[in-house]
């Protein structure tokens, strides 16, 4: 899996790039909200990829920002979204942007972007709803509200919220469970173990 990449950029033609790695020529496809952030041709730049495997082709994708790429991740499981369809997402507004968005359930400027249907719109405000908050802000912005709020256990609980998100809990089901952890409870490693045990297997 190629997960980084650092080289000298040898031509643009979006949505493409070519990037020069130690002599290797590396093709990639990148959204606009990269392509607009891009060094000159000539220039060294480090980009965050994906490598898709289909049964006719490898295709790499560049990002210049994790927040991006960890959308068009996400994107692409979500029934009806491909990558093209993700790229041109991503070519239309940044994660931030597309966050908003979501959060808003603004179908209407979801519907604006290029090839996305209402039906399209009104099925990422609902499946994307729950992520993006640890997409856009990352588990530390999270566990940080939930630190100021809280009182007391602040940093434990910081701590293990952000464990349970990297466990691949949403972040609203990971606040709920840490706050329902008793307050006798003091350090972040019994509070993962007491809010685990409280849910039971997944």
């Amino acid at each position: 899996m190629i997960g980084r990449l650092r080289g000298e950029i040898l031509a643009k033609h979006p949505p493409s790039l070519l990037l020069d790695v130690n002599g290797v020529g590396y093709e990639l496809e990148a959204p606009m909200s990269t392509f607009y952030d891009l060094p000159a041709v000539g220039e060294t730049v480090t980009l965050v990829t994906h490598l898709a495997v289909r049964e006719d082709a490898h295709v790499l994708y560049g990002f210049l920002r994790e927040a991006d790429r960890a959308l068009f991740r996400h994107l692409l499981k979500i029934t009806g979204v491909g990558a093209r369809m993700a790229l041109a997402i991503l070519s239309g507004m940044n994660a931030n942007q597309f966050a908003r968005c979501i959060a808003a359930a603004d179908i209407a400027a979801l519907t604006r972007l290029p090839g996305i249907g209402r039906k399209t719109a009104e099925r990422l405000v609902i499946e994307m709803k729950d992520r993006v908050a640890v997409l856009i802000e990352g588990p530390t912005a999270v566990a940080g509200r939930v630190a100021l709020a809280a009182g007391g256990r602040e940093a434990e609980l910081a701590d293990a919220l952000s464990a349970l998100v990297a466990l691949g809990y949403r972040p609203a089901d990971a606040e709920r469970m840490v706050e329902a952890v008793s307050e006798e409870i003091a350090t972040s490693e019994e509070i993962i173990r007491a809010a685990l045990k409280a849910v039971g297997p997944r």
